[in-house]
């Protein structure tokens, strides 16, 4: 198999094999022309099959225990109010890039997650969704903006506020910001001389978030026969059509990847994870909240209190360890029966008439070949992530239809696709394949070794 003088990964955010392989797939002819001509196949992210981390695990080819992150935001210390955000700052170890240019390859880099602010790359980096706006130090070198400016107008590095009930203009930004980003991308194909280029579309993403009830017959508040179901569909043919004008630059010396970080499925609820606990008896405040409110505005009575959780996708579940914790009440030698205790009842819990969601729960030393970082002492998918893990308290319920943080369709799911054609590359799929091969590929692919400590396999 000859090796690739160029590689191209584009990267759609959230795309999910049962919309690219099945229900669309006749929609999308450049997708579908990727599958004809090479491997496909679903994706296995990693866990949490979150946005940050599963791209820096896919481009470093290692777990996110290794990295030592667990999300967007992580506990700095042991301290009860110490968060940080998971920049590229965060970032100890190579990825795809870092590897390539100290090879000598040029390479180009556009809005793949966690690359703000931009690393020094031999070639140009475009950061990230995290970029706090375009005035910020969001390009490498620094004096690209200009460039960014003179070719799209205002580069679009998110939607802002997606999770919002203006349907309108989250749609229109969506759309805006995905022609930008692969305007922007054709524009760097063009006139640099790259050996590799990557880019990742954030708006699959948020359409999956902002309009998955117009979609999915399976959501519970599925609308059927709206405009919006017609849009999301118009949405993916838009990402089809741009995508294709980005490979119409590109020669058969160079190959091509097509990949998503993880999936998307119908949200069909929360659960308020510290009502739970209070119910329980792990948690307890000083003070009742008038309100719902974040748990970290919540005063908490550490001196009774074994066991907080944060948030999100998935639930972050802490432990109030003395000796390790300020105010400690769970004794060192009581920890693994306390999370046997915690993995049995939140897997038990059910909906809001008992019947089971499915709920897993898991040890982080399970899951990753290191544990680095402040990791959290259990990770819960509720409903195996058909259920999101809501942080606020103070309304007693457990179990609710809304999302905290804004109005929201979706929740992520584990299996998100790849696609790959082209010199260097597999002819037939791999039906094992994990986001952690992916780098090893690419490298395999452009003729490079493959790092010892990756943990994934090359694909080819």
């Amino acid at each position: 198999m000859s090796n690739a003088k160029r590689l191209m990964i584009v990267g759609l955010d959230c795309a999910p094999p049962e919309i690219v392989f099945d229900d669309m797939r006749d929609e999308l002819p450049v997708l579908r022309g990727l599958m004809e001509r090479g491997a496909w196949g679903p994706l296995e992210s990693c866990d949490p099959p979150i946005t940050v981390p599963a791209w820096s695990c896919m481009m470093s080819s290692k777990d996110p225990g290794t990295l030592g992150f667990y999300g967007f935001r992580n506990r700095a210390d042991h301290s009860y109010d110490g968060l940080t955000f998971a920049t590229s700052e965060k970032m100890r170890h190579d990825r795809l890039w870092d590897i390539l240019s100290r090879a000598g390859k040029h390479v180009v880099v556009v809005g793949v997650p966690q690359t703000f602010p931009p690393s020094r790359v031999n070639g140009e980096m475009v950061g990230c969704f995290l970029s706090p706006s375009t005035e910020s130090r969001y390009t490498y070198p620094e004096q690209l903006k200009d460039e960014i400016r003179e070719t799209v107008g205002e580069y679009m590095v998110d939607v802002p506020n997606f999770r919002t009930d203006d349907k309108e203009r989250i749609m229109r930004d969506i759309v805006e910001m995905t022609r930008r980003r692969f305007a922007l991308a054709r524009h760097l194909r063009d006139t640099r001389d790259w050996d590799f280029l990557m880019m990742v579309e954030m708006g699959t993403d948020r359409l999956h978030h902002g309009f998955w009830r117009y979609y999915d017959p399976k959501h519970p508040d599925y609308e059927p026969g709206t405009r919006w179901e017609q849009e999301f569909r118009d949405y993916y043919r838009l990402v089809d059509a741009e995508l294709g004008s980005l490979l119409e630059g590109v020669d058969d010396e160079t190959a091509v990847m097509v990949v998503s970080d993880h999936g998307a499925q119908s949200m069909y609820g929360g659960i308020q994870v510290n009502e739970w606990l209070m119910r329980e008896g792990y948690l307890a405040l000083a003070e009742q909240p008038t309100a719902p409110i974040p748990i970290g505005k919540a005063r908490i009575d550490w001196s009774r209190t074994k066991v907080w959780a944060d948030g999100g996708y998935y639930s972050r579940i802490f432990l109030n360890v003395h000796g390790r914790e300020p105010q400690g009440t769970v004794e060192p030698d009581q920890v693994e029966a306390l999370r046997d205790e915690l993995i049995a009842k939140l897997e038990a819990l059910g909906d809001e008439q008992g019947a089971p969601i499915g709920t897993r729960v898991y040890r982080p030393e399970d899951l990753y070949r290191e544990v680095n970082g402040v990791p959290p002492d259990l990770i819960c998918y509720f409903g195996n992530l058909t259920w999101r893990s809501i942080g606020s308290l103070g309304d007693g319920r457990i179990h609710v239809r809304e999302n905290d943080t804004g109005p929201d369709d979706a929740n992520h799911a584990k299996m998100g696709i790849y696609l790959m054609a082209g010199p260097g590359l597999p002819r037939h799929a791999n039906g094992d394949a994990t986001l952690y091969d992916i780098a090893p590929t690419a490298l395999t692919a452009l003729g490079l070794p493959v790092p010892a400590d990756m943990r994934g396999h090359s694909l080819s």
